[in-house]
């Protein structure tokens, strides 16, 4: 085993987006928990939580490869509508310490799997913006210190009439 260092960088990040992997016409992983690797000058990984992807249409395959830094990975086998890609995904079961993050995740080579990020609000009916969510709940705490509770009495008081009340020619109430 070899740690990380200066003459090997491997660093690990959270998506900031949704991330998908797309196979003969199928969105096979689909998450908005993806961790981003990256290792020295290769392309940057992701991984996928296995709970995310289709392993009904993953087959473990006999390929071992062994990675100084990262430790032992297995091998995965797609097929789906009946095409077939040998090897194309693979996963540390057991990772060094240094990248513990990776176990359980499922990886891609992306020549052989399209992978990318998605808007999160664009793709997601149940879509939940966290920055939204605590603007909101700040507003509505607002308008209930403002709002009386039936009995004439708020909290704070009354916000100004944002409209005017319609008004008949002479001046009375419509």
């Amino acid at each position: 085993m070899q740690t990380p260092g200066s003459g090997h960088r491997i660093t690990l990040e959270r998506g900031q987006r949704r991330w998908r992997a797309y196979f003969n016409h199928h969105v096979i992983a689909d998450t908005d928990d993806a961790l981003i690797l990256r290792e020295g000058d290769l392309p940057p990984v992701v991984y996928f939580p296995r709970q995310d992807v289709s392993m009904e249409y993953m087959g473990r395959t006999d390929r071992r490869t062994h990675c100084p830094f990262k430790g032992d990975a297995a091998y995965y086998t797609l097929t789906m509508g009946g095409q077939i890609a040998e090897n194309v995904a693979w996963s540390y079961e057991a990772p060094f310490d240094s990248v513990a993050d990776i176990q359980g995740r499922i990886a891609f080579y992306p020549d052989q799997v399209e992978i990318y990020d998605v808007d999160d609000a664009a793709v997601n009916p149940h879509h939940r913006d966290r920055r939204h969510e605590r603007m909101a709940r700040d507003e509505v705490a607002q308008i209930i210190q403002h709002t009386d509770a039936g009995d004439g009495a708020s909290q704070r008081d009354h916000w100004p009439p944002n409209v005017e009340r319609p008004l008949t020619d002479d001046g009375r109430l419509r």
